[in-house]
């Protein structure tokens, strides 16, 4: 691993990193660019605010117990009511991690939650999609992703091409209907599991986009990368595919976003901060552009 992947991510597991990152006037105000707030309404504040399709994410992961995992439910329900009573719905669908809502716990109460969630998404008239996670979470996540397609074929799922699998992976959800976020990956996982050279990890984010948009499915190509960007419509044209959507991060070139009427990942909640160091142990260099955004703050 990058040995500043490998630093990064040990300081999302460190306590006094942590709270030097959320104590710190100037890196309070960074954060703030990134992660939409902690609370529903400053979610439903920030949708309201940036004009585009979203996808919200409630902070957290690897829940310990029934009961945070159904906070996490109540989190989700109350964030759709809200956006519901604000004509927001339509274009603000939500991301779920199976690990927040009880998949370390039972497989089948993670099912259970995000059943729930989808009834409730149904109802607010907009969508659900998966996150993944580690790789160990793989194959539980497609089973309920599978599971979950049987009542509500519109959720969608998400594919790391980091991992040796997901060309495979792709072949299999690229069916008619079938909505599928495509993302470089972002957790530290074994050579034999996942590509280790970023260049190789984007020739095969390519092979994967190939599948996609010569499937019958509504891929949703998440990157920042100018490149890969386009290539994608390169790759779009060629296929005569106008039925998918590009992705990208809060905070994260924004104009880009707009000139692409891209759909914006949008995580708040209390638990922000893992979720920050994985975003710049995903891509070292993104480093640079925080301490930069630190700078032009201070």
């Amino acid at each position: 691993m990058n040995p500043l992947r490998a630093l990064i991510m040990a300081a999302s597991r460190n306590e006094t990193v942590r709270h030097l990152v959320a104590s710190a006037p100037i890196s309070r105000d960074v954060v703030k660019r990134f992660v939409a707030g902690e609370s529903t309404k400053d979610a439903v504040d920030v949708v309201r605010k940036l004009g585009l399709p979203v996808t919200l994410d409630y902070l957290g992961e690897d829940t310990t117990d029934k009961a945070q995992a159904e906070r996490i439910v109540q989190a989700y329900l109350e964030l759709l009511d809200a956006l519901h009573a604000a004509g927001l719905a339509k274009n603000a669908e939500v991301s779920v991690k199976l690990s927040a809502v009880g998949q370390a716990l039972d497989e089948s109460l993670a099912l259970t939650n995000a059943s729930r969630i989808c009834a409730a998404a149904e109802q607010c008239g907009t969508t659900v999609t998966l996150d993944m996670e580690d790789h160990t979470t793989t194959d539980s996540t497609l089973r309920i992703l599978h599971e979950l397609r049987r009542t509500w074929p519109w959720v969608g799922g998400v594919l790391q091409t980091y991992l040796h699998r997901t060309l495979d992976d792709c072949k299999q959800l690229a069916g008619p209907g079938s909505r599928v976020r495509l993302v470089k990956g972002a957790y530290a996982e074994p050579p034999d599991v996942a590509i280790q050279d970023p260049h190789e990890v984007d020739l095969n984010y390519v092979r994967c986009l190939n599948v996609l948009l010569a499937g019958e499915g509504y891929p949703m190509f998440a990157t920042h990368d100018p490149r890969l960007i386009e290539i994608i419509g390169e790759r779009a044209r060629w296929y005569d595919k106008t039925d998918f959507e590009y992705q990208m991060l809060y905070g994260v070139r924004p104009e880009e976003q707009r000139r692409l009427g891209a759909r914006v990942y949008v995580p708040y909640g209390e638990q922000w901060y893992g979720y920050l160091m994985r975003r710049l142990a995903e891509r070292p260099a993104n480093v640079s552009f925080f301490l930069r955004s630190l700078a032009s703050r201070s």
